[in-house]
Order: structure tokens, then sequence, then C-alpha cells
């Protein structure tokens, strides 16, 4: 008896390494210190004083891709969903304003393939450069008997920085203060449980292509457009729209006392929402699992509503006014 007959193969683990190699490294900036195979990564902050930073705070976020990576492994389709898990968290630590700085990832499996890792690291690595973070290391575990073989889970963490009189923590927001939505991708990474469920023909055709290419369709990644914002609006809270939807999410950006107000019919629904709801799935449910077309909100004042839909528009993300605060109880109320 050895490793290998226990399920784990050592060999496939190097090999893995390997192929990750030039992934990882294509997204160094000069504060990396170190390459892949260390036991740890080193990232240099000293030069936070000199990048703008009086007082750098770290800010963090963990995330996954859920059920999503199923359509995935069941489409052969890999490199995507690398993408998915970048933008789940940095999408996150953008909330409070700060600038993406690593990332590292976390991949387990019943069985390693070597160039189903490489691929799903190439997504991540593709993420990261979007995002204009570095990919700084990770972690691949073969677990025979706890994962199925043939069966993937990718999970990452992010690291940020933003100054301390940057936060942005919804504190100032206020009422008639104006929600600007910026356009998602599609799905992005949420509600798979219950997509899955519902779409069993991943090769039948939707708008033209086969529906499992429209459910991979990756998360849009905000952080370049918002960054590229910061620096001439000032914005007073930002919501990730994921799991939860609107109704979960929204009210995280916002302190108590206030509501916000949203018009439904303000921006344009996509097809593949209105194709789930088909199924018999009510709007508050929609609204609570899916971002339905919008997967980033802000809020800013409304003398700054036009400004900041053309920094937007300018940087690439179509955007709308989707609502306005409010004094009240609820959090957020759909109109």
């Amino acid at each position: 008896m050895d490793y290998k007959k226990a399920g784990v193969d050592k060999q496939e683990g190097y090999k893995t390494v390997e192929l990750i190699k030039s992934y990882a490294s294509r997204t160094y900036t000069p504060s990396v210190l170190n390459g892949i195979g260390s036991f740890a990564a080193l990232f240099d902050i000293g030069n936070f004083k000199d990048l703008g930073f009086q007082q750098p705070v770290l800010v963090t976020g963990a995330d996954g891709v859920g059920t999503k990576i199923d359509i995935a492994m069941k489409l052969g389709v890999y490199d995507t969903v690398g993408i998915d898990c970048v933008a789940m968290c940095v999408n996150d630590i953008l909330c409070h304003g700060a600038t993406p700085l690593f990332f590292l990832d976390y991949i387990a499996c019943g069985k390693l393939n070597a160039e189903i890792a490489a691929s799903l690291v190439k997504g991540v690595s593709d993420g990261c450069l979007e995002a204009g973070c570095s990919l700084v290391g990770g972690e691949t575990a073969e677990m025979p008997d706890v994962y199925l073989p043939d069966v993937y889970d990718l999970a990452g963490f992010a690291v940020g920085v933003v100054d301390k009189s940057n936060i942005i923590d919804g504190s100032s927001i206020k009422p008639d203060d104006v929600l600007i939505g910026l356009e998602s991708s599609g799905l992005h990474s949420n509600g798979f449980s219950l997509i899955r469920k519902l779409i069993r023909h991943l090769d039948a055709e939707f708008d033209e292509k086969p529906i499992g290419q429209i459910l991979l369709t990756p998360t849009k990644i905000y952080v370049k457009p918002i960054l590229n914002l910061l620096k001439n609006v000032k914005v007073k809270g930002m919501a990730h729209i994921t799991g939860g939807g609107f109704i979960e999410n929204i009210p995280r950006m916002i302190k108590p006392g206030l509501t916000a107000y949203i018009d439904t019919k303000s921006f344009k629904i996509p097809e593949i929402f209105k194709f789930i709801s088909g199924f018999g799935i009510e709007d508050k449910e929609m609204f609570n699992t899916f971002n339905m077309g919008i997967g980033f909100v802000i809020v800013v004042n409304e003398e700054d509503q036009e400004k900041t839909t053309y920094i937007l528009e300018k940087n690439g993300v179509k955007s709308y006014k989707i609502g306005y605060i409010k004094e009240g109880k609820e959090g957020i109320c759909l109109v």
C-alpha cells in the first residue's frame, strides 16, 4: 500500500504545480517577492505610503463559485468559473472601497487531473488580471472518499487595502440619495442550486446559443470601473448583488432607519431571468435569489447621478438610476 493506492497521486500534484506556475506569474506585481512553490507567499506592503495610503487598512474576503461548478463539470469547461471565483471575492472587498492586492485559491477534488486543475487556475489568473491583483498561491487538495472522482470544488480568498479615511461603510447615506445599479453579465455565480433543478438540458438552444454556455458566462468584475469612479465622485455605499439578490444585499449597506426604494421597471431585466421565472418562480423569490441584471449597486448624492453614470459608461459599464433612499424601517422596498 502506498499513497497512490490510497487515492492520492503525488506525481499528478507535482504536474499541476508546474502547469499553473505560468498562470500565476503573469499576475505578479513588484510587490510579490516569491513564486509558486514556497510554503507561503511574500507580499511587500512597504510602498503603501508611497502610493498615498496614510493609514492603510487591509480588507479581506473569501468566497466560492457554489454549484455553478457542477455546470462546468458537465460541460467540461473549467476556465470561466475561475473568473467567477475571483469576482465573488474582489467585488465583495470593493464594497468598502478597497483596491485588491492579492488572491489565493483552493481547489478540492476526488481524483486530481492536472489539466483540469490548470484550467481552473487559468481562469483564476484571468480574473486576477482583470481585477489588477496578483495570484500568489493556493492549495490543491486531492481527497478521495470525501469527493467523488471527477468532482471539483473551487474557492478563493482576496486581500485588498483602503486608506482608513476612505473606508466606505454606508454611514453617510441620507434620505434622497440615489441608487445606481451597474449592469451584470448575466446570472453571475448565485442561484445555481435552483437553476440546476429547473434546467436539465444544457445543450438546449436559448438566444441562439446552448443554454449551458449562457449559464457559464463569468461574473463581471467591477474593480477598475469603481476605482476610477471613486477618484471623481463621493460614493457613500456599495453592495455586491450576490446570494440573497436585491432583498438581502442592498440593506447591508444602509444604516437602520433608512429604506432603499427600488423601481424594478427602471432597468432592463435580461431574458435569461425571465426564462427562469417562467418555471413558476414568484417575483419576490427572483429578487431574493438572483441579481436580475444588476450586479452591483452604489449610493451617491442626487447631484452626482449624471456624473456617475457618465464615468461608469466611459469605463465600459452600463448603469441605471434604480431607486432612492427614504426614511423607513423596511430596509428595502421593491416598487
